[in-house]
């Protein structure tokens, strides 16, 4: 079990099963720009599309980043297809409704959204989206942004999160991490999980949230 104030919720992945589609998009950019689709993959899962292009292209100007992340996200939020919830994420967010809680994504307002409506998973209150930060995952500020705008203290904070970017940010910013989905077992989160039906909430009489893990 652990316990916090605050849950921050990362998207893709975590909540919402996209892979299908992001794994289209971003093979197609591979295969255009001559490079491996699973070296790809593996750099661009829990990141914003520029800051992978710029680890994968290293030598290119960041405005030809800026600008190909602008059509990705557009490409994403056309292709719907194959987009649902995680297993367990409704019921998850129903029992978090109320308590003090974040999304904290590498997606932007639009994405998001498009993304939550097409799950029908309820669109967190408190969010912070990819214009929203000036450092994307692995930086840890969307996290310790989220708490701030809860009003918790990082340290009393509790992450849920599929990437390694996403983990490392979770880390970076002095909270226990959740790993969810077969990807997060390889980045020794602090609790992993297969998918969220895993994750029983429960809150305590001074408000404190348990989470408990069950077979």
């Amino acid at each position: 079990m652990l316990t916090a104030r605050a849950l921050l919720l990362d998207m893709d992945g975590t909540l919402v099963d996209s892979n299908a589609v992001v794994e289209r998009c971003w093979r197609r950019w591979a295969t255009g720009h001559g490079l491996d689709p699973e070296e790809v993959l593996r750099v661009a899962h829990g990141r914003q599309g520029h800051a992978a292009m710029a680890a994968l292209l290293p030598d290119r100007p960041m405005e030809q980043n800026h600008a190909e992340t602008r059509v990705l996200l557009a490409e994403e939020a056309a292709d719907l297809d194959d987009v649902v919830p995680v297993p367990g994420a409704p019921a998850f967010m129903a029992a978090v409704t109320g308590l003090p809680h974040a999304l904290v994504t590498s997606a932007d307002e639009a994405l998001a959204r498009v993304r939550m409506d097409a799950t029908g998973l309820r669109m967190p209150e408190v969010r912070v989206t990819a214009e929203r930060v000036g450092a994307g995952k692995p930086d840890p500020e969307g996290f310790l942004k989220g708490a701030a705008e809860l009003g918790v203290a990082p340290a009393d904070c509790v992450v849920l999160e599929d990437s390694e970017a996403g983990i490392r940010a979770g880390r970076g910013a002095g909270m226990r991490v959740v790993g969810v989905g077969p990807r997060a077992a390889a980045f020794s989160p602090d609790v992993h999980v297969a998918d969220l039906t895993r994750l029983r909430v429960e809150t305590a009489t001074d408000g404190t949230i348990r989470l408990h893990v069950t077979d």
